[in-house]
């Protein structure tokens, strides 16, 4: 297993951005609002983060809680927040919405596409509350740009969803699933042997990079100790 895994942090400053690249972070995840979940930041956190550190970026496009995106105001504000982002450098995003029907919001989610012009971009876990998750694949796999899944496999985190993620790892390459398993939503450092022995590639962690909680900043040290497990 010799190609090394991603490691992916949510950082909510410059600070969280900071520790979490010091402790070997691939690439953050940037958010405000945890208390919802995680939505998306200013272009001013953008900036200060982009400044502090030189690894990956994948920015949220996310303006409330839940995954329904609320409405044509609702998309137009993501849109224009996409813009802003992009004219301040932002190249990778996460977004992912659902319709009445828990079926992906194809039109929401096509027209923020295509503001971000080609960029590479994450479906965050709305895919984890989907009606029929192998169709929600198979409707979004030609969308310019998306390269990755942020999945725990079951709207309840991993403990509950190894079973699919194991199997969804296992038909990388099919149709609908050319796209890096992203593993996160519960996540502990001792479902990654197994994940890692499936063919899991990609690892998400938010709280477990805190161990102070969410009022305390990204520890370097912790998120050290998940770059050490990935790389055993």
């Amino acid at each position: 297993m010799s190609k090394r895994a991603v490691l992916e942090v949510i950082a909510l400053d410059a600070e969280d951005a900071i520790a979490a690249q010091a402790g070997g972070a691939d690439r953050l995840e940037l958010v405000t609002d945890m208390a919802a979940d995680g939505l998306t930041p200013s272009v001013e956190t953008f900036t200060s983060i982009r400044a502090a550190v030189d690894i990956r970026l994948r920015v949220m496009l996310r303006l409330a809680d839940g995954f329904s995106v609320g409405g044509a105001a609702q998309a137009d504000a993501l849109v224009t927040a996409a813009r802003a982002l992009r004219s301040a450098g932002a190249d990778e995003f996460v977004l992912g919405f659902l319709d009445e029907q828990d079926g992906p919001d194809l039109v929401a989610v096509e027209r923020i596409v295509a503001e971000l012009d080609g960029c590479r971009w994450t479906f965050h876990r709305a895919v984890d509350r989907a009606a029929d998750r192998d169709a929600l694949r198979k409707q979004l796999a030609d969308l310019p740009g998306l390269d990755t899944y942020l999945t725990a496999g079951s709207a309840q985190g991993v403990d509950a969803g190894l079973d699919v993620l194991v199997a969804e790892a296992a038909r990388a390459g099919e149709p609908g699933y050319e796209q890096q398993l992203l593993v996160g939503g519960g996540l502990r450092l001792e479902h990654v042997p197994g994940l890692r022995a499936a063919g899991v590639s990609a690892f998400h962690i938010g709280g477990a990079s805190r161990p102070g909680g969410w009022d305390e900043p990204v520890s370097a040290d912790a998120v050290r100790v998940w770059r050490s497990a990935l790389d055993a």
